[in-house]
């Protein structure tokens, strides 16, 4: 069990991930990726799905996190920032999209 709060957020997520048999990947971000990436990158019948996970819905993407964000959807992918208080609309969208 994750002892944190965003922690929390992305057990969650892999949950939802898991009951949709939703394919993902969370790249390692010491050092060794691009700084910014998302949390999850996601495949759903072949779009790609990037999910960037806050502990609170307070808290905010960073510069480098939004500028990932932006360049995936320009690309034309779908991005979802999740918390605590709005991961049932990311579980709805896995749902009707799996």
């Amino acid at each position: 069990m994750a002892s944190t709060p965003e922690g929390r957020v992305k057990d969650k997520i892999k949950k939802i991930l898991k009951e949709h048999n939703i394919y993902y990947a969370m790249p390692h971000g010491a050092g060794y990726g691009s700084a910014g990436v998302p949390d999850f990158l996601c495949c759903v019948k072949g779009k790609f799905v990037a999910v960037e996970t806050k502990a609170h819905d307070n808290s905010k993407v960073t510069a480098l996190q939004q500028r990932q964000l932006q360049e995936i959807e320009f690309a034309g992918g779908i991005t979802f920032v999740v918390h605590a208080a709005n991961i049932h609309f990311f579980e709805i969208w896995a749902k009707e999209n799996a």
